[in-house]
């Protein structure tokens, strides 16, 4: 299908804007099926996709301001396939569980879909200022979700989400610039061109200061320690479809930035930065989990273990070997499955008791069988119980540091360990025992909604636990492309490189 990227990316959009024109009743149905067709638009771009190649495909490259080689630049390999599959899996995952009795229900359905346009933007921009300019609108339609339909403090928590986000992406926006500068002093031409990008050899120097710039700009996002303390404001206050979008996906951009840029046009400050970037990813696993164990609220402790489990993602990144960048990009997908079906059942126990705090309930099994079950299964895959889609990613992860530092996997090990121990907890003080409060008696169970949303999160759970083949591996090729990009790009001696490479350090004086 030919411009299916384009296709992918603006027909929530324009959706969007045309559903201004359905009246109110319908406008719950309108959004569904379009998140549904955007769903299989996706599903046929992985029909498609061609795992036995390596490099990008389904390009579109149209020129929008030559004179400084900014470009109408898409493409995608398997790297951003899943996470694209993931975007409108998840989106329409996040309509259908909205309640119906929600206020200003076609205000919330139109801005996820202007999310949905940005996120998928995001994942298949090639050019680095349209990945800019789809990273910063990603901002807006949060911002309204969480200011507008969170709990009692959120303008807070969507004020602090945006300034923590928006500043780390300016300094970014820092790097994109030096780096077409820097293109255009070796070569004589302005250039947005990621993969022309590719080609600069940079001076050691140069590397370290970039990757700073990068580093902050993605940082923010994942988010790693000390940035972190935006996103337990924002996932306590935005409402359940916020949370789920947020976590299952926005994360992941940051993560994603990391592998498509940092790695492949800064290998030498990669390697340089792997001791630092791997101890505030451990604090990151350690300190996050301890918080989560320490939480009485059950929404803030998912929270939490969000963050702790994106810390092996950090780690899996670092390991800059294929076994921990395969493992961390599964463990990317996994997270986002796992955390988002976590949101969607502490949504379900919150719109019938109206409180997260885990005192209120206890018992729940007997009188919540369906729902009980459920949590089970996602609990034990977030924790990386073997056979469950948690353990693939977080076992390739932690097989790809191994080989940096020892010690260092183990200490981030710990957050296997640390998780079972809050999960488990967690569970026991809401769903086993005696039923600590009567009226917790007539609580129903999952209804016909919440079905349609947690029985294809938990299938998938099971599913790619036990076969996680057709994801593993069309991932390793793209990934095993970017590692050699690395090591081409390290390797200086002459007759060895295998792509052009354009060294710096002799083009600038």
């Amino acid at each position: 299908m030919e411009h299916i990227l384009s296709i992918l990316i603006f027909f929530p959009a324009i959706a969007g804007v045309l559903g201004f024109l359905i009246n109110r009743d319908g406008i719950r149905i309108y959004a569904i099926t379009i998140t549904m067709l955007e769903f299989l638009i996706s599903l046929v771009l992985w029909f498609q996709f061609d795992s036995s190649q390596i490099g990008i495909q389904f390009v579109e490259n149209i020129p929008l301001i030559p004179e400084f080689g900014v470009g109408y630049f898409l493409g995608l390999d398997g790297i951003s396939l899943f996470l694209v599959v993931l975007t409108t899996f998840m989106t329409m995952i996040g309509i259908v569980s909205i309640p119906e009795n929600t206020k200003d229900m076609r205000e919330l359905l139109l801005t996820l879909l202007f999310l949905e346009t940005t996120m998928v933007g995001v994942f298949v921009a090639l050019d680095a200022i349209l990945f800019y300019i789809f990273w910063e609108l990603s901002l807006v339609p949060m911002l309204y979700i969480i200011g507008h339909w969170g709990g009692e403090k959120r303008i807070y928590a969507s004020i602090k989400f945006f300034l923590y986000t928006f500043a780390g992406s300016l300094i970014m926006l820092i790097g994109m610039l030096v780096m077409a500068y820097l293109y255009f002093q070796a070569t004589g031409i302005w250039s947005f061109n990621l993969l022309e990008w590719y080609r600069l050899q940079l001076p050691v120097d140069y590397q370290l200061w970039l990757f700073g710039a990068f580093f902050l700009g993605f940082a923010i996002k994942v988010p790693m320690f000390p940035f972190h303390t935006w996103l337990p404001y924002a996932h306590g206050q935005a409402p359940t479809v916020g949370s789920v979008i947020l976590a299952a996906i926005l994360l992941k951009m940051g993560t994603y930035g990391f592998i498509r840029f940092s790695l492949p046009l800064y290998p030498d400050a990669s390697v340089y930065f792997i001791t630092p970037v791997a101890i505030l990813s451990i604090i990151m696993v350690i300190y996050t989990a301890m918080v989560a164990y320490a939480q009485k609220d059950i929404k803030q402790l998912v929270a939490y273990s969000s963050i702790s489990h994106m810390g092996v993602v950090m780690l899996g990144i670092f390991a800059l070997n294929p076994e921990g960048i395969t493992g961390s990009i599964f463990l990317m997908i996994s997270h986002g499955i796992v955390s988002g079906a976590l949101f969607l059942l502490v949504g379900v126990i919150y719109e019938r008791k109206h409180t997260k705090m885990m005192s209120e309930f206890g018992g729940l099994a007997s009188v919540m069988p369906r729902y009980a079950l459920i949590f089970g299964i996602m609990m034990m895959a977030s924790v990386g119980l073997p056979l469950t889609i948690g353990f693939v990613g977080e076992f390739l992860s932690f097989v790809g540091f191994y080989k940096i530092s020892h010690v260092m996997t183990i200490l981030g090990g710990t957050a296997v360990i640390v998780g079972a121990i809050y999960m488990l907890g967690a569970y026991k003080k809401t769903f086993f025992g005696q039923v600590t409060k009567e009226e917790n008696r007539k609580l129903s169970d999952l209804n016909f909604r919440e079905y349609a949303t947690l029985i294809p999160l938990t299938l998938l759970v099971i599913f790619l636990g036990v076969y996680p083949k057709p994801v593993l591996e069309p991932v390793d090729k793209s990934v095993k492309a970017v590692v050699s990009i690395m090591h081409q790009k390290a390797i200086t001696e002459e007759g060895k490189n295998t792509i052009p490479l354009i060294d710096l350090s002799k083009e600038i004086k």
